[in-house]
């Protein structure tokens, strides 16, 4: 083990702590979520939603696909979506993907840190299209605990676009979140 790559690493994913979530600063909200804040809600939806959904899954690929999906961003910085359409195609992923070959460099972990990554990217299996879900549902949660708690409605573009999800029991989840919207909590 080289223990000066692991603590650089480790560095990386602290980083993830003071990457705010720019989207939200975006829309008013004065004191939005960090990037880890974000990536610790998503690894919580995954685990509940782990338990909902009938496919069989393997936890410990959901729960480290969860963890890493936005780790590319301690170098890159949260650029929310609606950037990202007046870049080139293919700019963001081919973008995070250098950005986790940096983070991971000649770790020992490295391979299965890429693995989980390039798993989720492709969303080619069960555990990668669970953590989409959960990835999706989490920014929902999200937008409306922040409508809620300060009443901004900048956030009205996030509920704008209808949101397809691999599971019917995550669609039944963002139904019932689009629903307390509408009813005004």
């Amino acid at each position: 083990m080289d223990v000066q790559t692991v603590i650089e690493l480790l560095q990386h994913g602290n980083q993830l702590k003071r990457t705010a979530r720019t989207g939200w600063a975006q829309r008013g909200i004065a004191v939005a979520e960090s990037v880890a804040d974000h990536s610790y809600g998503v690894v919580f939806t995954a685990l509940v939603l782990a338990q909902l959904v009938e496919a069989p899954l393997n936890l410990a690929d959901v729960l480290a696909m969860a963890t890493v999906h936005d780790l590319a961003e301690a170098l890159t910085s949260d650029i929310p979506a609606p950037a990202w359409r007046f870049l080139p195609p293919d700019i963001k992923i081919g973008s995070e993907r250098r950005a986790m070959e940096i983070i991971v460099g000649e770790t020992t972990v490295a391979g299965s840190l890429l693995e989980w990554w390039e798993q989720l990217q492709a969303a080619a299996t069960p555990e990668a299209r669970l953590v989409k879900d959960a990835d999706k549902l989490e920014q929902l949660l999200q937008a409306l605990t922040y409508e809620m708690q300060t009443g901004n409605r900048q956030l009205a573009e996030f509920w704008a676009v209808p949101h397809s999800f691999y599971f019917p029991q995550t669609q039944a989840l963002c139904d019932e979140l689009r629903r307390r919207r509408e009813a005004g909590g």
